[in-house]
């Protein structure tokens, strides 16, 4: 992840995003970077309208909680929780009860 946070920054800065410039940021920040890893980052963003990505983000974002919600609903009520939780406790307590029989 820090190589695509590099990448930004200097997109941020208004920089060229290049091999050489994204080594010397991770660099920077104390991170040993990977020739192949920044080669890759350099050559995948190379065609990428970043400000076009960046306006697409949120929108991606918003779409991600309501799948997210979904198993939610799923979940067991509060009562069947509780009985569970009893039923453990009870268990519990049997076992130590041996210990001391």
């Amino acid at each position: 992840m820090e190589y695509v946070y590099a990448a930004m920054l200097l997109h941020k800065a208004g920089k060229e995003i290049t091999e050489k410039s994204v080594s010397e940021v991770l660099t920077a920040a104390g991170v040993t970077a990977d020739a192949a890893r920044v080669k890759a980052l350099v050559a995948s963003i190379a065609e990428v309208n970043i400000e076009e990505a960046i306006k697409a983000a949120p929108a991606m974002m918003s779409a991600a909680p309501v799948a997210a919600a979904a198993p939610a609903e799923e979940e067991k009520p509060a009562e069947e929780e509780e009985e569970d939780e009893s039923k453990k406790e009870e268990a519990a307590m049997e076992g130590l009860g041996s210990l001391f029989g």
